[in-house]
């Protein structure tokens, strides 16, 4: 279509992308253009304000045109693409939710000093924050403020560590501030992650070698990796349009240990603290399942075991700490294996969400998988996760798992889904807070 351009949704400015983005609504509105619906959902995708090709209307742009019903921002430490997000959702008319990523310690649980989620760290896990109340965002960006300083801290110490490395490898040395804090949205109240520090690498090394034989030499000579059959054809290819992405994905599985730096208690604070944190703004936290992997979708990790050996152990003391929920990705793992968490977690009266992390552009924003028969409850859960968003924010006695909540007094968690998931159903994506003040009369 000649009249758009979508590029103008990555632009710096958030006003130009928003501005954008009305316009691609109103031209689809004026020339009847239809976008093929689907009845896909995604509750985690990454934007600009983590790590991701992807600014919130961009992200918002795209699940659109991929037909998603539902759209989700995860951002990790942040919630500052929200506001974009939901405003971008709202004029394309697709119902979003919002929640963040973020890593805490499990000292003083039943898996103290276990490998639970988290590729690098031992007893630090992942944890997702879904359904926060937009009347909760400034709440939660003073929560996460401290948690980003303190990360910060930690990525200058691994830039330093980085730089002794490399000047071995005759590459130009990284300066935290021009190569990796300008390319973050940190000062619009973004996240650094590790992947920011890659990127920069990235962008070095590519600078050194240039794409094609030059880089496979230096990967092999320098970091000693064997790459896979898949991931060389990516890089010899030097017309791939995902080629910095892909190598940001060799990089991180094959290169970070020798930088990585261990996060403190500050940074990565209890998880006792952060689920209290989310059940008391009325926010449902969710423990973000892995599982063993057998290889990874976007290549940034290593065939290697998570919790499925204490999986029985892992879930019943999430239950008691606090969680709500369990996140997982349908495609990363066996159908065996989600097979034995949704068995468990519903044992334990577990809420299931789904979410397929996006972070790179070489990932699709479809996911068929999830229409299976045996993934039904998770589109339930996501429309029970649009109507307690907005009925939170309408009043916070309507949260999903606030006891308080006189429309599900005394029903079971599959009853409260289904209840919910009606509602949600019921939302006009364009105008969701009209569509609360009618179901509010009988409320």
């Amino acid at each position: 279509m000649e009249e758009l351009n979508i590029s103008k949704l990555n632009d710096p400015c958030s006003h130009i992308r928003l501005s954008e983005i009305e316009r691609i609504a109103s031209l689809f509105k004026e020339k009847n253009y239809q976008v093929l619906k689907t009845k896909e959902v995604n509750n985690h995708i990454h934007t600009i304000y983590s790590f991701s090709p992807y600014s919130p209307s961009m992200a918002a742009y795209l699940a659109w045109q991929a037909g998603l019903q539902t759209a989700g921002i995860m951002d990790h430490d942040s919630v500052a693409g929200c506001p974009e997000f939901v405003s971008a959702c709202k004029r394309l008319g697709i119902n979003s939710t919002q929640g963040f990523e973020l890593r805490a310690n499990f000292s003083g649980t039943k898996v103290e000093e276990k490998k639970l989620n988290n590729p690098d760290s031992k007893n630090i896990g992942y944890l997702a924050i879904h359904g926060i109340p937009e009347r909760r965002w400034k709440e939660v960006e003073k929560f996460l403020k401290p948690i980003q300083q303190m990360r910060n801290g930690r990525n200058k110490e691994m830039v330093e560590k980085l730089n002794h490395l490399i000047e071995n490898w005759g590459i130009e040395k990284i300066d935290f501030y021009p190569d990796v804090y300008a390319i973050s949205q940190a000062k619009e109240g973004g996240s650094i992650t590790e992947r920011h520090l890659l990127y920069a690498l990235a962008k070095k090394i590519l600078q050194k070698t240039g794409k094609g034989e030059g880089l496979l030499s230096f990967l092999q000579d320098n970091l000693k990796v064997d790459l896979s059959e898949k991931l060389t054809i990516f890089l010899l290819n030097q017309g791939n349009l995902h080629y910095i992405y892909d190598l940001i994905g060799v990089l991180k599985s094959n290169f970070l240990d020798q930088i990585y730096i261990q996060p403190n208690d500050q940074e990565c604070i209890s998880v006792f603290d952060v689920v209290k944190f989310a059940n008391d703004i009325n926010a449902i936290p969710a423990y973000a399942y892995l599982g063993d992997v057998i290889s990874s979708p976007t290549g940034d990790k290593k065939a290697e075991k998570f919790e499925d050996n204490f999986l029985d152990q892992l879930i019943p003391e999430i239950k008691s700490i606090g969680f709500k929920s369990v996140t997982y990705m349908p495609p990363r793992n066996t159908f065996a294996q989600l097979q034995r968490l949704q068995r468990i977690c519903r044992k334990y009266d577990l809420m299931e969400i789904s979410g397929v992390d996006i972070n790179s552009s070489r990932q699709s924003f479809h996911c068929p998988i999830i229409l299976k028969p045996e993934f039904s409850n998770l589109v339930e859960a996501t429309w029970a996760l649009i109507a307690h968003q907005k009925l939170a924010n309408h009043n916070e006695k309507y949260a999903l798992f606030n006891n308080c909540n006189p429309l599900l007094k005394g029903k079971s968690l599959r009853e409260k889904i289904k209840i919910y998931a009606e509602m949600g159903r019921k939302i006009d994506a364009n105008n969701p807070g009209k569509t609360i003040e009618k179901l509010s009369f009988s409320l």
